[in-house]
């Protein structure tokens, strides 16, 4: 009797364990879907606002950004002070030098801005003379170690230089984009990848990711963390940052079998076209007509690599969800596998929960190395050995600041996490949310069925997320069961309000190429709000926008989200990304 109550016992542990787990699944996953959501979601806005002028840029004859003449070095002029305690970097770089830097990092230094300029204009020397598409070859005795997005993730670097070595002519290595952007350490892990590639020229290889273009880096943090880092030469930096990055190859295969890009493939892929174009620049000052036109498709084959996704169904379409590239099915995959007799295709892009994901029969590999990428355990990092017989070895590793992580822990405070970003979500588009909300409240109830919140704010975000699922965490429900559609409001406490009506029609008005005008030139650094209020001034008296400067003021102070009393690029762009939404809606 006893041995059977004890077994009874251990079986309903062991159901409600499986069902708790389960529950703690199901919050795991539909966390991950709010993080990639709005990851996309700002992609695709930001994309959208590139496009228009990295266009321009492909159709300018006059563009001469890579004058070499109007860029030449200035780091000799530059003195470093006896007191300065970090790195000192003499060229041609030794081990020496990329462990000094190692050192150096660790221990919180900053590299003096006349040795990372002399770094850059040397990479970029460099890059000038490499292909647009790397071949790279393997032995039993060099493997070669493909690392996929960083994101400015320093701690995870330095794990997989401590768990797989440090480059060297033994150990060589392939970094496959997305080095900066996101992280706080984006700075120093170029430095170091740089570094190691002048050292370990035949060894150390970098591709370029959809994040090594200055457009992203405004958006996504790399802009203002070398503005922070180097306020004196900050804007030198970046400039030759510029330069470096369009240089970066595109590709690299691998004993003639392995195809490894940063985002992926389309229909229209052609290794040999992309092998043969000017990768830093898109035209040429005497190219005209239907050349231009095989310019531009060339250009949107580098978009594909840099943007694409895999999809399990077959067929090519346009990545809406990015805004650029587009979805490859297995059969993309197959054909263009055949067509230059490959066999395996490996590329980054997407943040995966194990640090990678096999797709398409095995024949795509997604490596991902930024561990903890949204969240403290929201993911682990992963990087890929390839030896002669070509069958990918994965290495997992996550970032920790404890011993031993717990579980729950992780997807708590990672749910946590997403929602609070969904709930900032759901306030930025509060106005549209509200008449979303109305058109279904004919009664003026303040309330509406679950099935019509879901749609409503499915129909103004376009996340694509699970709503009735999320809906218990964001609203509350009245006594007959219907959502109270005004309590996904109240969680945010923000001391005032944009005054809307005033916000919308600077919007409407800015246009997309003011909107430029003010991104490149005020925002490449921080303004204060009192540089904010001049510039508003400037284009209320040409846009004819009549604003006083209480709601300049009222406007400024809305849009440091932060309140450290000026206004970066990212903030201007999050309070201001529907410009285009609005302007279409208008007319």
């Amino acid at each position: 009797m006893h041995c059977s109550s004890t077994l009874k016992a251990a079986i309903l542990i062991q159901q409600w364990f499986r069902r708790y787990m389960a529950r703690l699944e199901i919050r795991r996953r539909y966390t991950w879907s709010i993080f990639q959501s709005i990851e996309y979601a700002g992609e695709q806005d930001q994309l959208q606002l590139s496009l228009p002028d990295l266009i321009s840029h492909v159709l300018d004859p006059n563009n001469d950004f890579m004058n070499e003449e109007a860029k030449l070095a200035k780091y000799e002029k530059i003195e470093v002070p006896d007191s300065y305690a970090g790195p000192r970097l003499s060229f041609p770089l030794t081990v020496v030098h990329t462990n000094a830097l190692l050192s150096g990092f660790k221990q919180q230094q900053t590299l003096h801005p006349r040795y990372v300029l002399q770094l850059l204009h040397e990479t970029k020397k460099f890059l000038k003379h490499m292909p647009n598409i790397i071949h790279l070859s393997t032995t039993y005795t060099r493997q070669i170690t493909v690392c996929g997005d960083l994101h400015g993730k320093l701690d995870d670097l330095l794990l997989i230089f401590y768990k797989n070595g440090l480059p060297s002519d033994e150990n060589p290595y392939l970094f496959n984009g997305d080095f900066v952007d996101r992280g706080k350490k984006s700075m120093e892990i170029i430095i170091i990848l740089f570094a190691f590639l002048l050292v370990y020229p035949n060894n150390m290889h970098l591709n370029r990711g959809n994040h090594e273009d200055y457009i992203m880096n405004l958006r996504y943090g790399f802009t203002k963390e070398v503005m922070q880092k180097y306020k004196t030469h900050g804007r030198e930096i970046l400039q030759l940052l510029q330069d470096v990055f369009s240089f970066l190859p595109i590709a690299t295969i691998i004993d003639n079998k392995v195809l490894i890009v940063h985002g992926g493939i389309s229909d229209f892929t052609d290794l040999d076209v992309l092998a043969s174009i000017e990768r830093h620049k898109y035209v040429d000052c005497n190219i005209q007509g239907n050349r231009t036109i095989d310019l531009l498709l060339s250009f949107l084959q580098i978009v594909d690599l840099l943007w694409s996704d895999p999809k399990n169904q077959n067929g090519c379409i346009p990545n809406s969800f990015r805004g650029g590239g587009c979805y490859f099915g297995p059969d993309v995959t197959l054909r263009l596998l055949k067509k230059y007799n490959l066999q395996l295709l490996i590329r980054s892009h997407e943040c995966k929960q194990d640090g990678y994901e096999l797709c398409h029969d095995g024949k795509v590999i997604t490596i991902f190395s930024a561990s903890n990428y949204y969240e403290e355990g929201s993911n682990r990092g992963a990087y890929i050995k390839l030896g002669p017989d070509l069958v990918p070895r994965f290495f997992q590793y996550q970032v920790t600041k404890v011993s031993c992580f717990c579980f729950l822990h992780s997807v708590t405070a990672a749910e946590g996490s997403a929602l609070k970003s969904l709930r900032e979500k759901l306030y930025a588009h509060k106005t549209d949310l509200i008449a979303a909300f109305k058109d279904c409240d004919k009664n003026n109830t303040g309330r509406i069925s679950t099935s019509d919140w879901a749609s409503a704010v499915e129909s103004v975000l376009h996340l694509d997320l699970p709503w009735r699922t999320l809906r218990s965490r964001l609203v509350k429900l009245g006594p007959d069961g219907n959502v109270d559609y005004l309590s996904c409001f109240e969680d945010l406490q923000i001391e005032r309000s944009i005054k809307e009506v005033r916000a919308r029609d600077i919007c409407i008005h800015l246009g997309i190429h003011n909107y430029h005008m003010l991104t490149c030139s005020s925002f490449v650094g921080l303004i204060s709000i009192e540089e904010f209020r001049q510039t508003w001034k400037l284009f209320s008296s040409h846009l004819h926008i009549p604003i006083d400067d209480e709601a300049i003021d009222d406007l400024a102070r809305s849009i440091d989200y932060n309140k450290d009393g000026s206004i970066d690029f990212n903030e201007f762009l999050e309070a201001f990304r529907v410009v285009h939404k609005l302007d279409s809606k208008e007319n």
